[in-house]
């Protein structure tokens, strides 16, 4: 049985922002769940209905202001529905900085309509599919239509119509492939459908959700005591430190189930993984280093990677134009260098590339900041092939699809503008590797078996074959 974890999330909404938790999708007994810090309440009636009536029992999130908040009530609650989840005993233990969620665990539900009104990139894709995923949870764990025992009711009748409506949307469901699902003339048609419907069900979506939402902290704090997205943004640019990359909490699992959790529900997913993907990297900067580096290469719009395959490991320099990828490099070959010094170095000569065209590359030509790559512009290759030979060798249900995420997102980049046709058949929608990101993206919790790792360890084996065959590395640079 793989072990299950518990995941501090950010909610923002009408412009405030709530603390809760999320116990990704877990296996007990036979049987899947997953829940939010949550308990069923009985919501009074809205004297400002035309028509009032008490709801009833009604299943409810807890949010919370800050962390902190959301730690003291962990420390002295029992009273909801991760008690008996096999991790709480550890989670009650949590101060703040163990409670405070990473960038992938924030969802600001009200920066929706922004989304997508942008350009469909993979920042935007990535993040409308983060938000879209954790509305259809949150909808999944608080609807208790179907546990009504009422003969009338319809198998598939539930209190999220608008939720319901949203996600069966063909072109919200085309979120999981990725940005190339949104490329070219079609996909530019799927993502102007795909603003349609935000526009007609997102205000819906979110008063459906908001019923379920306790804007109280469980009678712990009022309303005006949560932030707004100023004062949050505000708060955490005084404090860049604040966001912990350990974010999961994983335990072996307990004995007794979850079962009869009110706010828990069967899940479609299994559950996190507990192995550790090490990287290969030998970059050593420091976080602060590479947050100061960011804001110059953000601006230019031309930002650092690192790759690491079987030949080496080095950094180099990628864009997107017109939305495809765009490598430092010449007539389809990456050049990649050992060091951010030398690869700077380069920069600053006069050699042609298919970068020099590009508006801002003067300024990369004359800046004196190193291109360091942020954690989501690097790419450990080879680390993914040394993991999908474990779990085929029996390490099976300690991976999850999510390890596949970043590495496919660089090998598809490298493919697409090396033009390795093999490799992008590779990751189409029937092959073996392309169904496994496309879950990643869905279920990124789901274990992988030892069976699947097998099939795409071998998969994985001939794209970084066909990679190595794209990638010059250079040390030539003249001192």
């Amino acid at each position: 049985m793989s072990r299950p974890s518990i995941v501090p999330i950010a909610l923002t909404l009408d412009d405030r922002t709530g603390y809760t938790l999320w116990a990704p999708p877990w296996e007990e007994d036979g049987e899947e769940w997953q829940a939010f810090l949550g308990s069923t309440v009985d919501v009074p009636a809205d004297i400002n209905d035309d028509d009032p009536e008490a709801p009833g029992p009604t299943a409810v999130v807890h949010l919370f202001p800050s962390p902190a908040a959301l730690a003291a009530f962990c420390r002295v609650s029992t009273d909801h529905d991760l008690v008996d989840h096999p991790v709480w005993p550890v989670v009650s233990t949590l101060g703040a900085a163990d409670l405070t969620p990473d960038e992938d665990h924030r969802y600001d539900l009200d920066g929706v309509y922004d989304i997508v009104a942008e350009n469909p990139d993979r920042w935007a894709v990535e993040e409308l599919a983060a938000d879209v995923d954790i509305v259809g949870r949150l909808a999944e764990c608080c609807d208790t239509t179907g546990d009504e025992d009422d003969e009338d009711l319809d198998d598939d009748e539930t209190s999220f119509e608008a939720v319901a409506e949203l996600v069966s949307r063909p072109e919200v469901a085309a979120l999981g492939l990725g940005v190339g699902a949104f490329l070219g003339r079609s996909g530019e048609e799927s993502w102007a459908r795909l603003g349609t419907a935000v526009d007609e069900l997102w205000e819906d979506v979110l008063e459906e959700l908001d019923e379920h939402l306790d804007w109280t902290g469980a009678g712990t704090v009022s309303a005006n005591d949560y932030p707004s997205a100023a004062e949050e943004a505000e708060a955490r640019a005084a404090d860049p430190d604040d966001d912990e990359d350990d974010d999961e909490v994983d335990v072996a699992p307990a004995d007794r189930p979850a079962a009869g959790s009110t706010a828990a529900s069967p899940a479609q997913a299994s559950t996190a993984g507990v192995r550790t993907v090490r990287s290969g990297s030998g970059l050593t900067a420091t976080p602060a280093a590479v947050a100061a580096a960011q804001e110059f290469w953000e601006a230019v719009g031309i930002l650092p990677v690192e790759l690491v395959v079987p030949e080496g490991a080095g950094v180099t320099l990628r864009c997107y134009v017109d939305d495809r990828a765009r490598f430092l490099g010449r007539d389809g070959q990456v050049f990649v260098f050992p060091t951010p010094v030398e690869l700077a170095r380069y920069c600053a000569g006069d050699e042609a590339h298919d970068l020099t065209e590009i508006a801002s590359w003067p300024e990369v030509a004359d800046t004196d900041t190193m291109p360091l790559p942020a954690d989501e512009d690097r790419y450990d290759l080879s680390a993914l092939a040394e993991v999908l030979a474990e779990v085929a060798g029996g390490a099976g249900g300690l991976v999850t699809h999510q390890a596949l995420a970043q590495p496919a997102e660089g090998a598809l980049d490298l493919a697409e503008y090396a033009g390795l046709p093999r490799v992008q058949q590779q990751f189409g929608p029937g092959a073996a590797l392309g169904q496994a990101v496309a879950r990643s993206e869905t279920e990124p919790t789901a274990p992988l078996s030892g069976e699947d790792a097998a099939v795409l360890a071998a998969a994985w084996s001939d794209v970084l074959a066909d990679i190595g065959t794209a990638l010059v590395f250079r040390s030539d640079v003249e001192r």
